[in-house]
């Protein structure tokens, strides 16, 4: 494990990057947990960590998050702390759930909602809908990533819940992974990544990483396509 420093390190990988390009990114206590059992997740990670999830949307065309993390959170998606344009916002939501209260669906940079065929219809607020296949567990994530590209959304900032991040993850199109890790302990809550176990450590994958300070936080960074 390389403890690195500079923020060249950390960004620079992002910047030289070609599209298309997708990153992961989760926020999650010590012992692996990013929120509660009853959602609340403000603020498991610092300020400089806050900072830098708006660094990482200046970077990309689009953010993605759940439905779940839109109802627990209701963020607004924006570089509001930094300067840099915000990304176009993606919500996932394949039953087309979410009501337009949320401050994803007001003013500010263009939102797409994602959701199954049989459940378009009108507009959410600002939002356009978007329907996409069905995978085997929610919105097929390949047909999701080419529904951007077909937008010229080609570099793609996925940030949360944990449950979409890791249906990434396991599809295999994320480049690479930021997972902030902040000194508390929890004792349970909502898992980083909820994904099918495994039987044998040898089926675990393994990952080599670089490790960023973030005020009282640790950054991990990890690289999870050779040259990404």
């Amino acid at each position: 494990m390389d403890h690195v420093t500079p923020q060249t390190s950390l960004f620079g990988p992002l910047l030289a990057a070609d599209s298309p390009f997708v990153l992961g990114r989760l926020a999650q206590s010590l012992d692996g947990f990013i929120a509660t059992r009853s959602g609340e997740s403000h603020w498991i990670s610092g300020p400089e960590d806050i900072a830098h999830t708006h660094r990482l949307r200046a970077l990309f065309d689009a953010v993605v998050v759940g439905a779940g993390t839109i109802r627990a959170d209701d963020p607004q998606l924006t570089t509001r702390l930094v300067e840099g344009p915000s990304p176009v916002r993606v919500v996932l939501d394949p039953e087309r759930r979410l009501g337009a209260g949320y401050r994803v669906f007001g003013d500010g940079p263009p939102t797409l909602l994602l959701c199954a065929p049989d459940a378009t219809g009108e507009r959410v607020g600002c939002a356009e809908v978007v329907p996409v296949a069905r995978g085997p567990v929610g919105l097929d994530i390949s047909a999701v990533l080419a529904t951007l590209a077909a937008r010229g959304l080609r570099r793609v900032f996925v940030e949360g819940g944990g449950v979409t991040v890791s249906r990434f993850l396991a599809a295999g199109v994320l480049d690479r992974l930021h997972v902030t890790i902040a000194p508390l302990l929890m004792g349970g809550g909502i898992p980083a990544f909820p994904l099918p176990p495994v039987d044998a450590l040898a089926e675990g994958r393994r990952f080599g990483w670089t490790v960023h300070p973030l005020g009282p936080d640790v950054l991990v960074d990890i690289a999870l396509r050779p040259g990404a």
